[in-house]
């Protein structure tokens, strides 16, 4: 008996969190646009005239993970700065600016009875976001679920457990002092693995995970839930330059894919050239990569052309390095780079450099990744960028979300029949 009571507990605590945040969906559903944007804006304000305390809460983290040997590119993740709190600010700010898509008829028609039809958009109902690390994810997650009208329950992980609460504390408060329920943003406090598991079994009052981090944790919620799961389990970027690539533009791209914030999931992991312009690019792309202290893992034909690089075993193809470490390969012909992503991608963001608008046509139509970019980087696979104001991942699913997830991504619809009293024959 004594050994089941820890379970029993964290199951009594998720219970009472789920059943709170399944009564404030049921008032979220319904509130006016204006309410939940002043909110919105007000949690913006806080943010802003928080920053010593929050950088105060988020250093005991990052000192704690530093003692703890967190690699560097989680430290990066968790680490506030006063650019990283603005930019939390500013995605509220434009989560309130952006059209309310509850309540928005996606399409209507008339039936030959004289029945008149409408497909609604509405919440999606109470939704769990299970996340590592970046403690930014607690303000995009619960001002998209607020504006979408969704409950959110968040859990953070326990190596940014003292930025997270600092941040909900703040939300909470708006929520508050705007007349809303606190019960509509709650943040999981505990670090208890069996929390989670609590979580994604909460079938009826949970409508939807969102586990965001790496591939062990959201393997680990899909595998344990009962609840729907939208993820992605990795990011395999390719960048792939053509033979009729602009090479300052393809060595530009490759460059900022990989070295411009490398432990993230947008972050390229390959790279492609096709062998026209192998000579002319390589040695050029290399020193440049090389110069930011990226380790770059070459396949034979390109350590013929660049001397000195490290072979490419079988598993640097399709492997997340989330670090400064660069697979390259020689491909001949764009059909080879296609099917080499198609093969060895996670179908999360892939690039082709060209001048030529028959190969970008050819890679968009035919490459299966939730992005798929033309002469720009692949770290623009973000909700922020992407005009979302802010994103609560990136899904790699097919159902019922892809890419980056914003606002319309957090509803589902409804049919509203109208009728003047036809019954079915």
């Amino acid at each position: 008996m004594p050994a089941s009571r820890p379970r029993n507990l964290a199951l009594a605590y998720v219970r009472s969190v789920v059943r709170r945040a399944r009564h404030a969906a049921r008032g979220l559903a319904t509130l006016d646009s204006g309410r939940k944007d002043r909110a919105l804006l007000q949690m913006a304000q806080a943010l802003h005239q928080a920053v010593p305390e929050l950088m105060s809460e988020n250093r005991k983290d990052v000192q704690a993970g530093q003692a703890a040997g967190l690699p560097a590119a989680l430290l990066d993740r968790l680490t506030l700065n006063e650019k990283r709190i603005a930019a939390m600010a500013s995605g509220l700010e434009q989560i309130a600016a952006l059209p309310d898509p509850v309540g928005r008829v996606l399409d209507g028609w008339s039936r030959p009875n004289g029945l008149q039809i409408q497909q609604v958009r509405v919440p999606i109902g109470v939704i769990a976001i299970v996340y590592e690390s970046r403690p930014n994810v607690t303000a995009d997650a619960a001002g998209l679920c607020l504006k979408s009208g969704n409950a959110s329950i968040l859990r953070g992980g326990k190596e940014a457990l003292r930025s997270n609460l600092a941040i909900h504390g703040l939300l909470a408060r708006c929520l508050k002092e705007c007349g809303l329920s606190p019960h509509a943003i709650q943040m999981i406090d505990r670090t208890d693995r069996s929390v989670v598991k609590h979580l994604a079994r909460s079938d009826g009052w949970v409508n939807l995970i969102i586990p965001r981090g790496g591939e062990g944790l959201i393997r680990a919620v899909a595998e344990e839930a009962t609840v729907p799961v939208m993820k992605h389990y990795k990011g395999v970027c390719h960048v792939y330059v053509d033979r009729d690539a602009d090479l300052d533009m393809a060595r530009s791209i490759t460059v900022n894919a990989k070295v411009q914030r490398p432990g993230v999931c947008n972050a390229a992991e390959c790279l492609l050239v096709h062998r026209d312009v192998a000579r002319a690019f390589l040695p050029s792309a290399a020193a440049e990569l090389r110069a930011a202290h990226v380790e770059l893992r070459a396949c034979p034909e390109t350590r013929c052309i660049v001397r000195g690089l490290i072979p490419a075993q079988a598993s640097d193809w399709g492997r997340e390095f989330l670090d400064l470490i660069l697979a390259v390969r020689v491909v001949h012909s764009l059909q080879e780079a296609i099917d080499f992503i198609n093969t060895y991608g996670s179908g999360h963001s892939d690039a082709i450099v060209t001048r030529n608008l028959t190969a970008a046509a050819e890679f968009t139509r035919q490459v299966d990744s939730a992005a798929v970019f033309v002469n720009a980087s692949t770290r623009f696979t973000d909700g922020y960028e992407f005009g979302m104001g802010a994103e609560i991942g990136i899904s790699t699913d097919r159902l019922h979300a892809r890419g980056p997830v914003g606002l319309r991504e957090l509803t589902t619809y409804k049919y509203i029949v109208h009728g003047t009293g036809q019954i079915r024959q």
